[in-house]
């Protein structure tokens, strides 16, 4: 074989130790709180039109795997999801480090495609939360240690369902806990008040017009009690899509209520650092928080 055969050989099956994958659908019945669209999914780097979700699966080497696990939630506006950026290139990171990641294709809220589109994000969240941990043994993990990651309005989601979690919007004859055990936000949206909020993501999720209710409802700053999540957060301040006061307020409602929580604020590095920093300069905080926090033991 010539050397450079041989060095695509080796490239291509460290890959494959890396990327070895297997998709599924989120549901294995109705999908509930649907209706029937016209609605096309998009392909690509940035997916739109999702309807029927689905989990993308990263298993790590078993000489590495920890037994966390780790639901990758993209964000995208709540209009698409970054899903390679965001979704895949993390999951890809994080099972090298040895943990097992599952990108969240969730659905994005569409009047098209839902009853009550607030919810079908939260729905599709939760599940995935019920069947990693009702099918741990399969993929060799601790269904006491399985986290969510959001970025950007996917953090707005994951801060949604790790601060309302004892709302069930799904069946869970099981009773299966919709608590994360932990919380993992990256430039998240988490609060939907005005001098806050991304505009277009709440309008996206809650309408141009929701009541003052509604949007205290979705804030998650709001929202935290003492049985939140342990949390880290991580932000540029220079951000100019996302105001680094979604993190800076989030900490503080943590911090007030005793919720172990640590955070990370790059003075620069804009919205989306993480399609353009090393993975390695953002990443190894975060992995050093985890073993800290025993939620990784090696």
């Amino acid at each position: 074989m010539k050397p450079f055969a041989i060095i695509c050989a080796i490239l291509l099956t460290a890959s494959f130790n890396i990327t070895a994958q297997e998709k599924i659908d989120l549901y294995q019945g109705n999908i509930p709180n649907s209706k029937k669209s016209h609605i096309q999914e998009t392909s690509g780097g940035f997916i739109k039109g999702v309807t029927i979700p689905k989990l993308e699966i990263y298993l790590p080497e078993k000489d590495k795997a920890n037994g966390c696990a780790i639901i990758v939630v993209p964000g995208g506006g709540y209009s698409g999801l970054t899903y390679q950026g965001e979704g895949v290139r993390t999951a890809k990171e994080l099972a090298k480090t040895g943990i097992t990641a599952f990108v969240l294709k969730y659905r994005l809220p569409d009047d098209s495609t839902m009853i009550d589109k607030k919810i079908g994000p939260l729905q599709d969240a939760q599940e995935a939360i019920k069947s990693i941990r009702e099918n741990a043994s399969k993929w060799g993990i601790d269904p006491a240690r399985v986290g969510l990651m959001g970025f950007s309005a996917g953090g707005h989601l994951a801060s949604i369902v790790a601060t309302r979690f004892q709302e069930t919007l799904i069946e869970n004859k099981e009773g299966t806990s919709l608590r994360p055990d932990f919380l993992i936000l990256v430039y998240p949206v988490t609060s939907m008040q005005d001098n806050l909020t991304h505009m277009d993501s709440r309008n996206a999720l809650l309408g141009k017009n929701p009541s003052k209710d509604l949007i205290d409802k979705y804030s998650s700053e709001l929202q935290v009690t003492e049985k939140t999540p342990p949390s880290y957060i991580t932000q540029a301040g220079d951000d100019r899509l996302v105001d680094v006061d979604n993190s800076i307020v989030f900490y503080e409602s943590l911090r007030h209520k005793n919720v172990p929580a640590e955070m990370h604020l790059y003075p620069r590095g804009g919205h989306g650092f993480v399609l353009s920093k090393p993975a390695d300069e953002w990443i190894s905080p975060l992995l050093l928080w985890m073993k800290n926090s025993k939620f990784i033991n090696k």
